[in-house]
């Protein structure tokens, strides 16, 4: 019987020890995977950095042209635009103008509806 009240208490220490040092491991801190949309949410007016210059160029009047769409509750079109059907460059890069454009024009309509969404409606 002494033995028994020896070997019960021991085991209830070796438990509780156990316990402890698993939820210890638990709560180490553990990577965080890399989330490249998080930065690139962060700099969604940036075009890609593959672009070439006339896609860059593109890119950034179409954010303006969006802003300006947005700011004037105007019809959002990128092709509608002065800028997108006259391209202010020659020969070939007119066609990477113009797709630089429309993904500049997109994602920023993307981005100022997603912001308007976040306000609250009263």
């Amino acid at each position: 019987m002494r033995k028994i009240n020896w070997i019960a208490p021991s085991l209830l220490a070796l438990c509780v020890v156990s316990a402890g040092a698993l939820k210890a491991r638990s709560l180490e801190a553990q990577p965080v995977p890399h989330i490249s949309f998080a930065q690139d949410h962060d700099r969604w007016d940036e075009p890609p950095s593959e672009y070439r210059d006339a896609q860059r160029r593109g890119f950034h009047e179409g954010v303006e042209a969006a802003r300006h769409d947005m700011s004037e509750r105007r019809h959002a079109d990128a092709d509608d635009h002065e800028m997108y059907k006259h391209p202010p460059v020659e020969g070939d890069a007119r066609k990477e103008f113009r797709e630089g454009f429309r993904e500049g024009y997109r994602r920023a309509m993307e981005h100022m509806r997603h912001d308007h969404d976040d306000q609250p409606h009263i």
